[in-house]
């Protein structure tokens, strides 16, 4: 692992963006450990650090647009947009109820590819919701990069559906580092790790 994956995660932790106890997740699972990400937009050096290093995958892949996934990832999305002039669009979690009433905005074009970027991926539902709302467009989806894997299934889920997912970090390192360096015991480190090896269905 590189120092500047080891820093990023000890800086999450020490924002509180990495919380241990126990927590509902979206997909209705009890969890011993909870990622919020949202916290990162108050933190705008992190935010740069974190976009900058996922910007890595992106020599590596092949698109045409990038999509942040909504609501979390879209400031990490719109800071690679900036950072390397990409093209972006956006997703809105409902459609409007007037004006143009479009789903997705921004410019593009049918056959264009879109790479999605996410925040967290447990199951990979929010991936699928979103990469659904593109094809509809006439859009093509291959890839997506994240933050964070949980690894809970997401990644073969998502290869099911045909999206290559590409991970910054995996949960399973970022309980390594945390408790390598003391910042959590070794029945937490334990008890987590427990419960990410469970089935999820």
């Amino acid at each position: 692992m590189s120092p500047e994956i080891k820093s990023i995660i000890l800086q999450l932790y020490e924002i509180q963006a990495v919380k241990f106890g126990t927590f509902t997740l979206k997909s209705g699972l009890q969890s011993p450990i909870y990622i919020d990400l949202r916290l990162i937009i108050s933190y705008p050096s992190l935010l740069k650090k974190i976009s900058a290093a996922l910007g890595q995958f992106l020599d590596l892949l092949s698109f045409d647009l990038i999509c942040g996934v909504p609501y979390t990832a879209l400031p990490i999305a719109t800071a690679i947009s900036l950072a390397k002039e990409i093209p972006m669009l956006m997703r809105r979690k409902e459609a409007k109820d007037y004006g143009t009433k479009k789903v997705i905005e921004g410019k593009f074009e049918k056959g264009q590819t879109c790479l999605i970027i996410e925040d967290v991926v447990t199951s990979g539902t929010s991936i699928l919701e979103t990469v659904a709302l593109l094809k509809a467009e006439g859009l093509e989806v291959e890839d997506a990069i994240i933050v964070l894997n949980r690894e809970q299934g997401g990644k073969e889920r998502l290869k099911e559906n045909g999206i290559q997912l590409h991970t910054l970090i995996s949960i399973l390192d970022l309980l390594k580092i945390l408790f390598y360096e003391k910042k959590i015991d070794e029945s937490t480190f334990r008890e987590t790790n427990e419960f990410l090896a469970m089935p999820t269905k």
